[in-house]
């Protein structure tokens, strides 16, 4: 019966279980070359509904975001989110959070309670 969120970082692909099963799944945008996603077991340890997010890391372009939906954060600095500004899902286009679509994003931040087992490789 636990809830477990699976991110697959050479296929791109987040999955969300429960009971054992998959019950929702999506294409993601992992981090790039210079700035991957950290891979392991973690937990949800804060969820923000609306968050602004801004860092530089070279040698990409420094970014200002605001209003990021759907916040879950699962390692430091490193969390799940919904994505408005590119539509690159299934490419590794991130500085290292889980980008989703923002429709998808939203039943996630909604189903997954903060202590969700994350699961990353």
């Amino acid at each position: 019966t636990e809830k477990l969120i699976t991110v697959d970082t050479g296929s791109q692909t987040l999955y969300a279980w429960e009971g054992g099963q998959i019950i929702n799944q999506t294409k993601v945008s992992t981090g790039m070359r210079y700035t991957p996603t950290v891979k392991g077991d973690f937990k949800i340890w804060h969820k923000n509904p609306l968050q602004n997010m801004k860092g530089s890391y070279p040698p990409y372009e420094p970014y200002s975001l605001k209003n990021v939906p759907n916040v879950m954060f699962f390692s430091g600095d490193y969390a799940i989110h919904g994505t408005y500004w590119h539509a690159k899902f299934g490419s590794r286009a991130s500085h290292g959070c889980v980008n989703v679509p923002v429709e998808f994003s939203k039943w996630l931040f909604d189903w997954a309670p903060k202590g969700t087992r994350v699961l990353v490789f």
